[in-house]
């Protein structure tokens, strides 16, 4: 069976989220349907593709539609398969889980993934679900004040979880089940990001924040931008500006890393979880910057 069949797209929210059926991911995608699921995922920021069932070539294979694989530092992956992270929660591990703040994944590095792919094998009876926050959507209803204030600025993002000044606590950090590399002081290299980019798709600009990895507004001290940034994250996570997904077995989710931000809730305790995540590269938020109507105007003429 053709991969290329009649696409079905359902919005499954007003302002994030879509679900995509009539398409079997097992089998070759055609050039065709990879631009009809890139034009969904500019639209919508995160997709959701139920009972698919991947196997890991797959997955590398569905991630590779949407740009070239990224290897993520920091985080290691299989043996043999370095483009695959398994996000894995044993029954009897304790504190935290992989992705258990909001975030945009890997913002201080100097060229942020993309996006993900991610796909569920083993599931709790119940939790462990996903949200996603569309940063679009947060842009548009921001206040004009904010707005002038946070256009054509930068934003200083550090790799605080990895680094030696902002550590987590042993007892936040996720358990045996992923392995990670912590303690890197370049980790806490201040990298600039433009606080607000454009999609070269859709052309909507959305904030590129988040309170993992942004320390401060260019310009301003960190007592100056923390309540800024806090109003912001508040913000941006208000509920009509994202979406919960509840997962169930073969399930596969694919999210904009720019346009989003995201969160896994850890609330299975007693339970495994397993999933496998791909990730993709792309344009560098400096390609996307967004900036301030005059210097539109001016570099257009």
């Amino acid at each position: 069976m053709s991969a290329d069949q009649a696409i079905a797209i359902r919005r499954l929210t007003g302002n994030i989220g879509a679900e995509v059926t009539g398409i079997d991911l097992r089998d070759a995608i055609s050039e065709t349907a990879a631009v009809e699921l890139r034009e969904c995922l500019a639209q919508h920021q995160v997709v959701f593709f139920p009972d698919q069932h991947l196997d890991l070539q797959q997955q590398k294979m569905l991630t590779a539609i949407f740009g070239p694989a990224l290897q993520l530092p920091y985080v290691t992956p299989m043996d043999a398969e370095p483009e695959i992270i398994r996000v894995y929660k044993g029954a009897d591990e304790k504190g935290g889980v992989f992705g258990g703040d909001w975030h945009s994944d890997f913002s201080f590095l100097d060229a942020p993934p993309s996006g993900s792919v991610l796909s569920a094998h083993t599931l709790p009876p119940y939790g462990g679900d996903t949200l996603w926050a569309s940063q679009a959507a947060a842009w548009d209803a921001l206040p004009e004040a904010l707005q002038r204030l946070l256009l054509g600025r930068d934003a200083i993002h550090v790799g605080k979880p990895y680094g030696v000044k902002w550590a987590p606590p042993a007892k936040e950090q996720s358990g045996a089940g992923i392995k990670m590399s912590r303690g890197d002081p370049t980790a806490d290299r201040e990298r600039k990001h433009p606080a607000v980019l454009q999609h070269p798709v859709t052309d909507r600009r959305m904030l590129y924040l988040n309170p993992t990895y942004v320390t401060r507004l260019d310009g301003m001290s960190e007592a100056e931008s923390t309540p800024l940034l806090d109003q912001i994250q508040r913000h941006v996570t208000r509920p009509e500006f994202c979406i919960r997904h509840s997962w169930t077995p073969g399930t596969v989710a694919v999210w904009d890393n720019l346009a989003t931000q995201h969160y896994a809730v850890n609330d299975y305790q007693g339970h495994e979880r397993l999933m496998y995540r791909t990730t993709f590269s792309g344009l560098s938020p400096r390609e996307m910057a967004a900036v301030p109507e005059k210097a539109r105007q001016a570099a257009a003429e």
